[in-house]
């Protein structure tokens, strides 16, 4: 499995060839960038997009727009993620989640769906030269193979894609549910790329996924106090920290234990 550390630090990409995971707003804002030294993929920013505005502020063609740039100043990335929806009660209903507010879509979990992999259908014609991943997303089973099937009523292999992203799962990866919902999918054949997997998720699927990505790196460096010899208050931004967490992620066996699990 090839696990990407999602980072916010875009300048990463020129300090490390090990792979990253970057949203593509990051690059947006730079006035110059720099060619990466190693392989990264590009996450679209689904998340926040849906969970601050409640539906997608670029339209295709800007999103488009943005990657070709990407594409030709940092270098061709793995792969990007599509304007996918996600399918978390809070994106669809709305709601407080610690600091984070919700505005909610008040759409159905179908209807996400439908857009998702529309969204993915509009993409792939505007730039089929890009890797533009599709995404599957739902809550449960049924409703991951629904989307499943409506890929492939459109005209998609997904089991002929290099890689399909597995959304809306985050929060179920290590639950009975999320472990039904990857060995569904990757029953199909498909090389699943597992969305914000950790250690506990990964002890169970990882074996199931071609790749996966994580940020908790920075969320564990900000309750704990920095490396020796760091200056900053917290290792929320240190990629030594973040590489340091990394290696100990993809060193974990496959029943990981206690021990192991507080590193992470």
């Amino acid at each position: 499995m090839k696990f990407y550390l999602t980072t916010h630090k875009r300048h990463w990409v020129n300090l490390t060839a090990d792979p990253l995971f970057l949203k593509s707003e990051h690059f947006v804002k730079a006035v110059k960038l720099s060619p990466a030294r190693g392989p990264y993929s590009v996450d679209s920013g689904g998340f926040s997009e849906l969970q601050r505005n409640g539906q997608w502020t670029r339209t295709p063609r800007q999103y488009v727009d943005d990657l070709r740039r990407i594409w030709e100043c940092v270098g061709p990335y793995d792969w990007a993620a599509g304007q996918d929806w996600m399918c978390e009660d809070l994106i669809i209903h709305g709601g407080q989640a610690g600091s984070l507010h919700f505005v909610g879509t008040h759409l159905s979990v179908a209807e996400h769906q439908r857009r998702t992999v529309e969204n993915f259908l509009e993409l792939r014609s505007l730039a089929p030269d890009l890797r533009i991943i599709p995404t599957l997303q739902g809550s449960t089973v049924r409703e991951y193979e629904h989307c499943r099937e409506l890929y492939e009523r459109a005209g998609v292999n997904l089991a002929a894609e290099p890689t399909v992203g597995l959304g809306s799962v985050c929060r179920l990866q290590s639950t009975k549910r999320g472990v039904a919902i990857v060995s569904a999918m990757a029953a199909h054949g498909l090389r699943l790329h597992g969305f914000g997997f950790k250690a506990l998720g990964l002890a169970k699927v990882g074996h199931l996924l071609a790749s996966a990505d994580s940020a908790a790196w920075s969320y564990h460096a900000r309750k704990r106090p920095p490396l020796p010899g760091h200056p900053h208050k917290s290792c929320a931004n240190c990629i030594d920290y973040a590489m340091q967490w990394r290696d100990r992620l993809i060193g974990i066996p496959s029943a990981p234990t206690w021990e192991q699990l507080s590193l992470l």
